[in-house]
């Protein structure tokens, strides 16, 4: 079984020690490191030979606060997936953390089951929204009169196959369900996924998914979860 290499960065010393309790009971999970800043976490990332495969990131830290950390971590290791784990449910935090890169957002009030179900589903598919953050991210990224919408390349520049994949990716399918579905290889499915990272100017999945639902590839409805 391979193991989810997770970093827990948080201020408050008893949650981190709590949280880790938490995950280090499961058998996939394995924390690697713990800090109480962003300037601190940077400075772990920047030196370390062990990356992790996810942050947990508080936003309100000394220092360097969660989403200036998650700006910095995105730019220079995009490959590791932050889920924000936070008390702040405003719109603002939401939208905030959701444009430098969080793969998911969690408030702290969640469940344990919630925390873990959301590790593995970032760790396997790349991100996990709720219907609430996608409901945020369509009014206030998607739906806002301009200034949060990068301008993206038109959709006809996709192939059909990119197409597919995109959908197939918004449905939250693997690469290997995906690639059983289209009948290719999951590399094949994986170069699909680098050609739309570049093609939509996403940082990640998450960002695939965004665009996924500014193109009404994704709808919105009462019953809508990922």
């Amino acid at each position: 079984m391979k193991k989810i290499n997770i970093v827990i960065a948080d201020d408050e010393e008893l949650f981190r020690k709590g949280i880790r309790f938490l995950l280090e009971r499961e058998p996939n999970f394995n924390i690697i490191y713990e800090v109480e800043n962003g300037k601190k976490l940077i400075d772990y990332i920047s030196k370390t030979e062990e990356f992790p495969d996810i942050i947990l990131m508080d936003l309100k830290m000394p220092e360097i606060n969660g989403v200036e950390a998650t700006k910095v971590i995105h730019k220079t290791h995009p490959d590791i997936k932050i889920i924000a784990l936070t008390s702040f449910g405003s719109k603002s935090f939401i939208t905030n953390m959701i444009d430098v890169g969080a793969s998911s957002y969690l408030l702290k009030d969640t469940t344990p089951k919630m925390v873990i179900h959301t590790i593995n589903e970032v760790s396997e598919k790349g991100f996990y929204y709720d219907e609430k953050v996608l409901t945020i991210i369509h009014e206030n990224i998607i739906s806002s009169s301009g200034k949060r919408i990068k301008s993206d390349l038109d959709k006809k520049l996709l192939s059909k196959r990119e197409i597919d994949v995109l959908e197939l990716i918004c449905a939250q399918h693997t690469t290997t369900e995906i690639a059983e579905k289209l009948f290719i290889s999951p590399r094949t499915v994986e170069g699909h996924r680098n050609n739309l990272l570049l093609k939509t100017q996403s940082k990640n999945v998450a960002g695939l998914v965004i665009y996924g639902i500014q193109k009404k590839l994704i709808e919105i409805t009462p019953d809508f979860n990922l």
